[in-house]
């Protein structure tokens, strides 16, 4: 159990994710929207994935550094948030996060149960 205060107003902390919030949003992981919102039944989009993917591996001490533009060979590259640019491009380096198709990232489109699981398994390969 995570001892401090509940941030955001739209999680109650009794529910089944209200320690998994409280502890991502203390461990820098998981920010909300601002404004003390969170959104916990808010679909995820793929930037915010590889974010908090991002921020959990720095958190772990993972090798989190990008050299390469594997990125950039994407035709939605320019459609990244500017908040998740290091982290996509870190996901996509790690083969964290696949492209969506052979020329998109689709980082605004909502992630699938199947592309989180993908991102997961390839983050838990990271720790072996």
């Amino acid at each position: 159990m995570v001892n401090y205060l509940m941030d955001f107003s739209d999680v109650d902390p009794a529910a089944s994710c209200g320690e998994a919030v409280r502890w991502a949003a203390s461990q820098g992981i998981a920010g909300g929207y601002g404004g003390g919102l969170f959104g916990p039944d808010d679909p995820i989009t793929r930037e915010q994935l590889a974010v908090m993917l991002y921020r959990y591996a720095q958190h772990n001490g993972y090798d989190t550094t990008q050299g390469g533009m594997a990125i950039r060979e994407f035709g939605d590259f320019t459609q990244i948030s500017g908040y998740a640019v290091e982290a996509m491009t870190w996901a996509v380096e790690a083969g964290v996060l696949t492209g969506n198709s052979s020329d998109t990232l689709a980082p605004d489109q909502a992630a699938t149960r199947v592309q989180t699981a993908q991102a997961l398994f390839a983050l838990s390969q990271m720790a072996e």
